[in-house]
């Protein structure tokens, strides 16, 4: 295999170029990103793009690359302006869904990140979206509009280029002893937010299985839109008393200035989706991911109960990462120079 990964930087694609460098069956890692790597990578090849992703036609002529792994779509609105937003999400896709269809490409798979936050979240809400279902409601935000963008023109593409697998992985909400993510966050802190009486269902999905899922769409033929979650459900409540922490109410109305506070003060950010899953929750059915094949490391209950041993362990050791900072200068002396003694 001969795999480009977008987003290289980011945390999905720097973890998913080191998991594919291990693989004896890919032939070739190129990673592209606006930033170099940010932890250390052996053979990929770092080619530094725009936001746009404008040179990837080159590249993919360049490299003939036979797959495609799109690891960087902005689902947090805090994190971005509308216009950014819509550059990496919307303009960045259809650049590269360009050079993936462009006459005489190499590729073969295109697999894209995407996320449950399509669906919404709304009172009037399935009990379970499946991968047929329609949000109830219209697009509220920026995150939200460039996404159903993201996947219209993913459709469409697929239906002109039938010799392309394209699969679509839409996963639920993350939690992970690595990653930070708003609910990760939210659950960091002394007394968790809750909006008042509300206690919605929620379903995560562990770190690990976000890249599994993302390395089994790429080493296996499984074209299609798949909603990716652990197994199970489980009330906002319960979340916060597997985790140990006390709750404090947000007032119903005007939620969103509530939150500001807490954004102003940097303790966690509460994106407009998020708060909207603190009032309605959401599940998405994974049925169809674990019938091509997929098999889950953790349930929902289990991707929390890991989540809370780590924060445990945070608080008897005193941080939660080892202070190791990747610095590609300082990778480069242990690798090459001839000063280290090789064993």
């Amino acid at each position: 295999m001969r795999v480009l990964v977008t987003g290289l930087s980011t945390f999905w694609g720097g973890k998913l170029a080191a998991a594919l460098e291990a693989r004896d069956d890919v032939e070739v890692v190129v990673g592209l990103d606006t930033r170099p790597p940010r932890v250390p990578l052996e053979r990929t090849e770092f080619v530094r793009s725009d936001a746009s992703y404008s040179i990837l036609e080159r590249i993919v002529r360049a490299t003939q690359v036979d797959t495609i792994l799109h690891t960087h779509l902005i689902v947090d609105s805090t994190l971005a302006s509308g216009r950014t937003v819509h550059e990496i999400n919307v303009i960045g896709t259809m650049n590269l869904l360009a050079a993936a269809g462009a006459p005489g490409s190499s590729v073969r798979k295109v697999i894209v990140k995407s996320s449950a936050y399509i669906y919404g979240a709304a009172r009037a809400d399935p009990y379970c979206f499946r991968e047929d279902h329609r949000r109830t409601g219209p697009a509220r935000t920026n995150v939200e509009r460039s996404l159903l963008e993201v996947e219209a023109f993913l459709r469409d593409f697929a239906e002109e280029n039938p010799h392309v697998a394209v699969t679509l992985l839409r996963f639920a909400n993350v939690l992970g002893d690595e990653l930070d993510t708003p609910f990760a966050q939210a659950l960091r802190l002394p007394v968790v937010p809750e909006i008042f009486g509300f206690d919605p269902r929620m379903q995560f999905v562990h770190e690990d299985d976000v890249v599994g899922g993302l390395l089994y769409a790429t080493t296996h033929d499984v074209p299609g839109v798949f909603n990716v979650a652990g197994d199970g459900v489980l009330p906002w409540s319960e979340v916060c008393a597997i985790v140990g922490k006390r709750r404090i109410p947000m007032p119903p109305l005007l939620t969103n200035l509530a939150a500001e506070p807490l954004r102003l003060a940097r303790l966690v950010n509460l994106p407009p989706e998020l708060l909207d899953l603190l009032r309605f929750g959401r599940s998405i059915d994974n049925t169809r991911f674990k019938r091509a094949g997929y098999r889950y490391g953790h349930t929902t209950a289990g991707t929390v109960e890991t989540f809370a041993r780590g924060l445990r362990l945070q608080r008897a050791t005193g941080e939660r990462h080892p202070g190791y900072h990747y610095e590609r200068e300082v990778e480069d002396f242990f690798r090459h120079s001839p000063a280290v003694v090789r064993r």
